[in-house]
């Protein structure tokens, strides 16, 4: 088969195209030729090696749609030609109890897409045959691809936690946060954003905010005390987490999914007084991906996105690098 991917050789290097040799097709694997797929930032995370679990030569991209191509023996529910999405997870150990009770996403063993295994970012990907998940008819597939990553991390905490009548804030409104509003205006909830950039006010009240506030703003912030049942932060910067905690609801939670790597720092009375709390959460399950997926189609609710020829893939990278992507990159193979 001709294989050809756009491959990191080392951090913070240019990708270069490459062509190889793929493995026999294993038994419970499906083959995917990808026709688009999202450039999330933990694509350049990975890249650049921010985390120190990076691999090299990697292939990255793992917000993948495509048909299946090939299907192995015991694979089971795809048939080839079947349109499917792969997002972060592309296999886990099917035997651990977090897969046996449906928290794949959680084995230990799961099998990231994009480290030690060949992403998206090529004419082909492969997956256990769970994780490449049915895209609904109704569903654009050229804008699902940041539904698979960005979208189920996002969706996950609402589902767990909020309620439609809940008073729910997003803090950071970029790749995550924007489709955060959609899905939790789509909810029902009310809904208050976060961001740091005044320029994207109006754009957060037209994806669903009924609320925008200055992430820069404690006073403001302040304000807001005892008004949120749960806030999502999508961020990876620090805030005044005093001030954003305070703004909690009693029992109310805040729940992190962006990668902010510095301690967050929490009084403990902030949390004791108010019965308050806060978690975390990364993607989710494969039955989570497909109930994200469902309600999106249901409910209209897109990325809004930029497109880039896939051949195009290091000028991508660097404008989502700059911030300057509104809001999500989708490549688009022309290999």
């Amino acid at each position: 088969m001709n294989y050809k991917a756009w491959v990191a050789k080392a951090a913070k290097q240019p990708m270069v195209l490459e062509t190889a040799d793929l493995e026999p097709l294993g038994a419970e694997e499906v083959e995917v030729a990808v026709e688009h797929c999202g450039l999330c930032h933990s694509d350049i995370s990975v890249l650049n090696n921010d985390w120190g679990i990076s691999q090299y030569p990697a292939v990255l991209g793992h917000e993948i749609v495509g048909r299946a191509t090939a299907v192995g023996s015991g694979a089971r529910g795809l048939a080839v030609g079947q349109r499917v999405g792969i997002g972060w997870n592309s296999g886990s150990c099917m035997h651990c109890p977090q897969c046996m009770s449906g928290s794949h996403h959680l084995c230990q063993q799961a099998q990231a897409t994009i480290i030690g295994h060949r992403g998206g970012f090529a004419t082909h990907v492969r997956a256990h045959w769970a994780w490449a998940i049915p895209l609904p008819e109704k569903l654009n597939s050229a804008e699902a691809g940041p539904l698979l990553c960005g979208g189920v991390t996002v969706f996950s905490p609402l589902a767990m936690f909020a309620k439609p009548t809940d008073r729910v804030g997003i803090i950071g409104i970029g790749g995550l946060g924007h489709m955060a509003v959609k899905f939790a205006a789509a909810y029902g909830c009310d809904v208050t954003a976060f961001t740091s950039s005044e320029s994207k006010f109006d754009e957060a009240k037209k994806f669903g905010a009924n609320h925008v506030f200055s992430s820069k703003d404690s006073e403001a912030i302040r304000k807001l005390a005892g008004s949120f049942d749960l806030l999502i932060s999508t961020v990876n910067v620090r805030l005044d987490w005093d001030a954003m905690i305070g703004t909690l609801a009693p029992k109310g939670r805040l729940h992190v999914v962006g990668a902010v790597l510095e301690p967050i720092p929490v009084a403990a009375f902030s949390l004791i007084m108010q019965q308050r709390s806060i978690s975390g959460s990364p993607t989710g399950s494969p039955t989570d991906i497909k109930t994200m997926l469902d309600f999106a189609s249901r409910h209209n609710v897109t990325p809004q996105t930029e497109h880039f020829p896939m051949s195009n893939i290091n000028e991508a990278f660097a404008r989502l690098e700059s911030g300057k992507a509104r809001y999500r990159i989708v490549l688009d193979a022309d290999f």
